[in-house]
């Protein structure tokens, strides 16, 4: 009985009733999980052996079945497909790879509760794993991300892709993979695991063709008999020739269900057959169950162990049962393909698992086969610290060179066993086309196979792509902005710096208007002085009893009148206020030094004229700007105003010849009215690799 698993457990619990009443040896079931346990109950209550085996939804990774195991008397329901072992896989898998940190991709018909013992597993090791679905519309899930995500999220973003696991259908799996390529959010040095227990060599294939970097394919396999002459034969059977054949177009592209739906039949016919031959046979009763009389199948637990104890050698293999009713075997085949961006690469079988053995074979990537002795490579390279530095002569011995890119250059060389000789590009330039076509700099120099290697901080460009080919890229920087860094000055002022010019007036104004009307509230009311008392209430004195009051000082008039006491209770606590402002202000300008930068991006440095600025002549960013800045179709009006800076006086003006004469520009030079040259630095390590032929 063949279903999909969204048919209704009612019409099939009506058309199970119909054959039980024509006689019925057992059930054979391929359908979801909902209706098999309809039918376990219906085969259980009626002690009707019941053959189980689960169809995976559109071909998507199954997601095990939680059927009821009932006593073991009671339950006659088994699991002709093998338990679902994709946690186990995808762990060992990874475990191999040694991945610390990757995101899993899921389709809208997986279950994503069926790889979650997988994530539990990987969360008590450490690993960093983030999950996403994938929408039916994927182009519009991409274009989504761009819409929403900053450059920075981008890069991030890109960064996780480079190590991902899809959860998903073939046909879902061809469409993301090509979408992700094609809008260039996966480079080269990415590497993807694909599981499918479904998947045919045409999708793999496929799959294969349409990706890029590198590719690891999990999915189900049977073994195939070494003796051709017995593939179709199992048993006292003969399997049809288009079906057993494992080189054949039709039985590629069956579904596994569709092979244990055969095996099931076979192993179904050899138990009838073994009975038949013991004498043991029960006839099939007709049974109903819409009668609340109708008694089960007395014949059924015999055929059930009957069964149980068989087994047969079809399509997928060895199709027997354990004690627990279910097929324990089963067996995955690990395929892979190598870094490349070839789309001709073949794939090949990197192992095979299965549950008793675990992993037979290695995932890890061939060694390189020492094959340069003897070969001296010569390399250029264009100096830009801390990739490629050069020390200086000792006694006349040759240049000696260091690096980041020399110490990779010197580990390929002992590995490989070739040996190098680096020199300088003659122009000092990374390389830029002419006006002729040719090339200059460090580029020019393989184009004309004056040298075999390039190193240094090179940024891969689509015009350098063209002509020379490059290595996986080391690092990602992004355009920088170099400034003179501002002297520090000393202010002999700086304690009036927390408070405005403007509130320093009205705090000396406030302390000539208060002692101004004490004076006149002692003068309309003088005060009763003691004897001998030789302070008078002059308007001196006065003005001085406030502003030693203002400072905390105290005063020497006594002043006893109400009126002048309640204003200077209000005095009091003016300055009180005041002065604890101050001193808290005064403690943050003291320990904390402000940088103010008004350019804090490329938009901020185009909109100003003030500030000259450069870059290296012949650098990916002078090349950038020149393209952006003469296209007139350029919708952004920052790059035409950036060309206008950069481009003075033939680009001579602003521009230097090599990143380190730039640097120096900047620190040598005097600041005159107050203006600060900047220069662009030529960020080469940007997308930076080895060049070569």
């Amino acid at each position: 009985m063949q279903g999909s698993p969204g048919e209704l457990d009612s019409m099939m619990y009506v058309q199970t009733c119909d054959l039980m009443n024509q006689g019925i040896l057992a059930l054979v079931s391929s359908i979801g999980c909902t209706s098999a346990g309809s039918l376990q109950s219906l085969a259980d209550a009626m002690h009707i052996p019941h053959l189980f085996i689960q169809r995976s939804t559109a071909g998507t990774p199954r997601s095990g079945c939680g059927l009821t195991r009932s006593n073991r008397n009671d339950d006659y329901t088994l699991s002709v497909r093998p338990p679902v072992y994709v946690n186990d896989v995808i762990l060992r898998v990874v475990t191999e790879y040694a991945w610390q940190k990757f995101i899993i991709f899921y389709d809208n018909e997986y279950d994503i509760r069926g790889i979650q013992e997988f994530l539990d597993k990987v969360s008590q090791q450490g690993m960093d794993v983030a999950l996403q679905k994938v929408e039916n519309n994927i182009n519009k899930m991409i274009t989504g991300l761009f819409a929403t995500m900053r450059i920075e999220e981008l890069n991030r973003y890109r960064d996780t892709l480079r190590r991902a696991i899809l959860v998903m259908n073939a046909s879902t799996a061809k469409s993301f993979i090509t979408e992700v390529v094609e809008t260039n959010l996966v480079a080269f040095d990415c590497h993807w695991i694909i599981i499918n227990e479904e998947i045919n060599d045409v999708d793999v294939q496929e799959l294969v063709r349409r990706s890029i970097g590198r590719l690891t394919i999990i999915r189900q396999t049977f073994p195939v008999p070494q003796n051709s002459s017995q593939r179709c034969f199992r048993g006292n059977h003969r399997i049809s020739s288009s079906l057993c054949d494992p080189k054949d177009p039709f039985s590629q592209n069956m579904e596994i269900s569709n092979l244990y739906i055969y095996d099931t039949v076979l192993l179904l016919a050899n138990a009838f057959h073994k009975k038949l031959e013991d004498r043991k046979w029960h006839s099939m009763a007709s049974l109903t169950c819409i009668r609340k009389n109708s008694k089960p199948w007395q014949g059924g637990r015999s055929m059930l162990d009957t069964i149980k104890k068989g087994g047969v050698n079809g399509l997928t293999g060895e199709l027997e049962f354990a004690e627990n009713g279910g097929n324990p075997n089963v067996h995955f085949e690990i395929l892979g393909t190598n870094y490349g961006e070839d789309l001709g690469r073949g794939i090949r079988k990197l192992g095979c698992w299965n549950p008793l053995t675990g992993l037979n074979g290695s995932l890890t990537d061939r060694k390189l086969e020492n094959n340069m002795r003897g070969v001296v490579l010569r390399v250029v390279t264009v100096l830009e610290e801390p990739f490629v530095m050069v020390s200086e002569n000792v006694l006349g011995k040759p240049k000696k060179y260091q690096g980041f890119s020399v110490d990779v250059l010197e580990a390929l060389a002992n590995y490989l066993g070739f040996k190098y000789e680096i020199y300088v590009a003659p122009d000092h330039k990374y390389g830029s086309p002419q006006e002729d076509g040719s090339w200059n700099g460090l580029i020019g120099e393989l184009v004309f196979k004056r040298a075999d290697i390039g190193i240094s901080a090179l940024t891969i460009t689509p015009d350098r792509e063209n002509v020379v080919d490059f290595t996986t890229r080391y690092m990602d920087y992004s355009v920088g902005v170099l400034l003179r860094k501002a002297e520090k000055t000393v202010d002999m002022f700086a304690c009036l710096a927390p408070f405005d010019l403007s509130l320093w007036a009205c705090i000396a104004g406030t302390v000539l208007l208060v002692g101004l009307l004490v004076y006149l509230l002692n003068w309309l009311n003088p005060p009763r002085l003691q004897m001998g008392s030789m302070t008078s209430t002059t308007l001196y004195n006065s003005m001085w009893f406030v502003y030693g009051s203002f400072v905390q000082q105290g005063g020497e008039v006594p002043y006893t009148t109400l009126a002048t006491r309640m204003m200077m209770g209000a005095w009091w606590l003016f300055a009180l206020i005041v002065i604890s402002s101050y001193t808290a202000n005064l403690a943050a300008f003291l320990t904390i030094t402000r940088i103010e930068n008004s350019i804090q991006s490329l938009q901020d440095l185009s909109r100003q004229t003030d500030i000259p600025y450069g870059t290296v002549l012949d650098s990916a960013v002078y090349e950038h700007v020149r393209v952006k800045g003469m296209n007139p179709f350029e919708r952004d009006s920052m790059y035409s105003q950036m060309w206008r800076m950069i481009n003075r006086s033939n680009g001579s003006e602003n521009n230097v010849l090599e990143s380190p004469a730039g640097i120096q520009k900047r620190r040598g030079e005097n600041c005159r009215e107050e203006r600060v040259r900047l220069q662009l630095v030529e960020t080469e390590t940007s997308k930076a690799g080895t060049t070569g032929h």
